[in-house]
């Protein structure tokens, strides 16, 4: 019986080919659905987490992931289209520091946003807007760079470099990213919102804390330091500096400083007309500086801070001082937000201060009206009743025929006289009290002996007797001064005595007496000091005088008449 012939191979070979391509389009779909998969776990991972800096982090290694790419980016940023930050992910840890800082948001990096649309590219070198690498930068070809959204806004853009296998980034690749990124979105406007909330809430429980500080009496520089160290904390800045002005308004100095080199910054001078700080002072305006070292601000431009922020401390129409605000080293500048939120801070921070100077003043108003009245009380009735008093014993004495009796009475007289006297000078004190920097010519005779305590071992009286501040002029009153000093400084050296007696008595002539228990004037002593004091009074036309003291001591007496 014959062999039937062979069968074609054909129908074998189509149906081969047939399972080849539904194995294919298998494994396509497998790998479709994986990456779908992949996709949903990485925007389920995104938006797991509130902290932006973790969003950000996540979706660049979920975008390098998703596409294969070796090297990912996440630049953010501001109005102006320059970095505020930028997220390297596959770069080797040495270079990814400079990755981080040579981005600037210009030539193709700047593509996506502003043409706000993906950009595939399977050379970036070609690309028209390609500047270049600088030396140590990893080198990179095959590009693909997809903006970030968040609702109608631009928050960055999302790079991808280097496809695995040395292939180009296809459509699918720009599909997912772009899918990505969408997600991504509003997973950084939760985040961003959270963040915001999160600051608010702690720029409001500094103020209040500030507030509470003020009303219940606390140091306003202890408060401005809290203010400073807050300020730094939320701002991420690394050092605080409040400048407020000095007592001509010429220059700023750095009252208070938090964070780093405060030792090397605090009682720094800056000047008013030439800087800008002093420009924010004068227009209560804030302002923002992209590089301190070409700022004039000499406290920060010479060591190593980068951006920098000035807020004006009270209103427009007000400035209290400024806060200055520095990071160091490159670094992202301060955004919008941040200065907002010091900017409203800072207001209610100078309001506070506002409300504790006028509860001050108050206070001081009650305590001056109160010295008034006391004043006014010594003299108008104390003072009365004594000088009554000593008038009636003076009409007594010569009704006494006892001797010792009348000169007892006459030393009560003398005593009731000096304590009139006394009471005169406290009432001089009480209506013009000193201030802290008390220019005034009491002022500076109280600044003299105050300063000469310590060289006589003891603390000198001192009694004003006449209106000193009214009616000696400014020349007398410097001589007047000189005098003092000379004569405390004789006590300390060659005296020896433990109790110092001085008045300042004010009528048609300025008397200086000035009494000590010490060993008294030596014979063969030396006479410049005596010779010195005896000059000034003779050129204003007056006397001086040395007399032993009743029980030891000796007596000075410098007395000039006045104009």
């Amino acid at each position: 019986m014959p062999e039937p012939p062979d069968r074609p191979l054909l129908p074998h070979m189509r149906l081969d080919d047939l399972l080849a391509e539904l194995h294919a389009r298998l494994e396509g779909a497998l790998a479709t659905r994986d990456r779908v998969h992949s996709l949903l776990d990485a925007v389920v991972s995104i938006g797991s987490d509130l902290d932006l800096a973790t969003v950000l982090r996540r979706l660049t290694e979920a975008a390098t992931h998703l596409v294969d790419a070796r090297y990912a980016g996440l630049g953010v940023v501001d109005e102006d289209g320059r970095f505020t930050e930028f997220i390297p992910v596959g770069v080797p840890e040495h270079q990814a520091q400079l990755v981080a800082r040579f981005p600037h948001g210009k030539g193709i990096l700047a593509a996506p946003s502003r043409d706000r649309h993906a950009i595939r590219l399977g050379d970036l070198h070609k690309h028209p807007d390609f500047e270049g690498f600088p030396a140590g930068h990893p080198t990179m070809t095959s590009f693909l760079g997809v903006p970030i959204q968040v609702r109608d806004e631009v928050f960055g853009n999302l790079y991808l470099s280097d496809k695995a296998g040395g292939g180009e980034f296809d459509e699918e690749d720009e599909a997912i990213v772009t899918a990505l990124a969408t997600a991504a979105g509003v997973a950084i406007e939760n985040a961003r919102l959270y963040e915001e909330t999160r600051l608010r809430e702690r720029w409001l429980a500094a103020s209040t804390e500030i507030t509470t500080r003020l009303l219940s009496g606390v140091d306003t520089s202890e408060v401005l330091g809290y203010l400073a160290q807050q300020a730094r904390e939320m701002s991420a800045a690394d050092v605080a500096v409040v400048l407020l002005p000095d007592d001509e308004d010429k220059h700023l100095v750095a009252e208070i400083v938090d964070g780093a080199m405060a030792s090397e910054i605090a009682g720094t001078p800056v000047v008013i007309s030439e800087t800008q700080c002093g420009s924010v002072y004068r227009s209560g305006e804030a302002a923002s500086i992209a590089d301190l070292r070409y700022a004039n601000c000499p406290m920060l431009s010479h060591r190593g801070f980068r951006p920098g922020l000035l807020i004006p401390l009270g209103t427009r129409e007000r400035t209290r001082g400024v806060l200055l605000l520095g990071k160091h080293g490159v670094c992202a500048p301060f955004d919008p937000s941040t200065r907002r939120m010091l900017d409203a801070f800072s207001g209610q921070a100078a309001v506070a201060l506002e409300l504790a100077d006028a509860r001050r003043d108050a206070e001081r108003l009650v305590v001056l009206e109160d010295r008034d009245r006391i004043a006014k009380d010594l003299h108008d009735t104390v003072i009365q009743r004594l000088f009554a008093s000593a008038m009636t014993l003076m009409s007594t004495v010569r009704l006494i025929p006892n001797a010792e009796a009348g000169e007892r009475v006459q030393r009560t007289i003398d005593d009731l006289d000096e304590t009139i006297r006394e009471i005169r000078s406290t009432v001089f004190a009480l209506q013009n009290p000193p201030t802290p920097q008390d220019t005034s010519l009491r002022g500076r005779f109280l600044a003299a002996i105050e300063s000469a305590t310590h060289a006589l071992g003891c603390r000198p009286t001192l009694a004003f007797d006449g209106p000193v501040d009214g009616v000696i002029p400014e020349h007398i009153g410097e001589q007047l001064l000189a005098v003092l000093r000379e004569a405390l400084s004789n006590v300390a050296r060659h005296a020896g005595a433990d109790e110092v007696r001085l008045r300042i008595t004010v009528d048609t002539h300025v008397t200086l007496e000035v009494a000590d228990n010490g060993v008294g004037i030596p014979e063969q002593g030396r006479r410049s000091g005596l010779r010195n004091m005896a000059d000034r009074a003779e050129a204003l036309g007056g006397e001086f005088r040395t007399l032993p003291r009743e029980g030891g001591g000796t007596m000075l007496v410098w007395r000039v008449p006045l104009p």
